[in-house]
C-alpha cells in the first residue's frame, strides 16, 4: 500500500508529465484558454491513461518482452517482440481514444464541439504514449502499480492544464506587457509552476535514505598484575 501511495504522488507532483518532462504541451497550450474545456480534456486524459497504461503493461509482460511468450509453450520462449512496442502501444491508445470520443459526443455535444480536433489528437498526444513508455522503462512489477501510475500521471496532467487555464482566465484582465502577452506569459507561468511542483521532491523522497544502525564495540580489558601496572607507571630516574 505504501508503495502505491508513493508512486501515485510521485507521478502527480515530481514526475508530472507537463512540468517534469514537458509532454503534451500542444494540447496543454491550445485547450487551456477556458477552465471548462480544460476540465473536459483533462478528464479524458485521465481516463485514457488509466486504461492504456495497465493494458500496455499486460501486452509488455505477456507478449512483447523477450521470453514473454513462454506461457504458450517452451518453443516460444526465445521469441522477442519488443520491436513491436510502439505499434502495439499506439494501437491500444487509439482504440481507447475512439471510445472516449464516442462517449463525449454522445453525452456532451457542447464539450465535444469545444474540444474540436484536440480530442481525437489525444491518440497522438506524447503524454499518453509517454505514460506507457515510462511504465516500461521503470520496470513496474505488478498490474496494480501500473494502474496507479496511469491514474497518477493522468491526474498530474489534469492539474497542470486546470491550473494554467484558471490563471489564463485571470491574466486576461491583467496589465501584461505587450511583448509577453499570449504564449510568452504562459510559458513563464508554466516554468514557475514547474518549480513549485518539483519542490515536492524533498518531501516525497526524504525517507529513501538507508538508516544506519549505531553499533557499539565492546572492548574487554584484561587486568594485569600489580607488578606490571607499577612498572608501567614508574619512571626510571637516571
Amino acid at each position: 500500500m505504501l508503495e502505491h501511495l508513493e508512486l501515485f504522488f510521485k507521478s502527480i507532483f515530481i514526475d508530472n508529465m507537463v512540468f517534469a518532462t514537458f509532454l503534451g504541451m500542444c494540447s496543454y497550450l491550445a485547450v487551456s484558454k477556458k477552465v471548462s474545456t480544460a476540465v473536459g480534456l483533462g478528464a479524458a486524459v485521465i481516463f485514457v491513461l488509466a486504461i492504456t497504461v495497465p493494458l500496455n503493461w499486460l501486452l509488455d509482460q505477456y507478449i512483447l518482452q523477450p521470453g514473454a511468450l513462454s506461457w504458450m509453450g517452451p518453443e516460444y520462449a526465445d521469441y522477442d517482440l519488443s520491436f513491436l512496442s510502439f505499434i502495439m502501444f499506439i494501437a491500444t491508445i487509439a482504440t481507447m481514444v475512439q471510445l472516449v470520443e464516442i462517449v463525449v459526443e454522445k453525452f456532451s455535444p457542447s464539450l465535444y464541439n469545444s474540444l474540436g480536433i484536440f480530442l481525437p489528437l489525444i491518440a497522438v498526444n506524447c503524454a499518453i504514449l509517454g505514460g506507457s513508455l515510462f511504465m516500461q522503462s521503470r520496470e513496474i512489477e505488478t498490474l496494480g502499480l501500473a494502474t496507479t501510475y496511469g491514474v497518477g500521471s493522468g491526474i498530474g496532467w489534469f492539474l497542470a492544464i486546470l491550473a494554467i487555464a484558471a490563471i489564463r482566465e485571470k491574466i486576461r484582465y491583467s496589465n501584461v506587457p505587450p511583448a509577453l502577452r499570449g504564449l510568452g506569459i504562459t510559458f513563464i507561468i508554466t516554468g514557475l509552476m514547474a518549480i513549485g511542483f518539483m519542490s515536492f521532491g524533498g518531501m516525497l523522497t526524504g525517507g529513501d535514505e538507508e538508516t544506519k544502525e549505531d553499533t557499539t564495540v565492546e572492548v574487554q580489558v584484561t587486568p594485569t598484575d600489580d607488578n606490571t601496572e607499577l612498572a608501567n607507571n614508574t619512571k626510571i630516574e637516571e
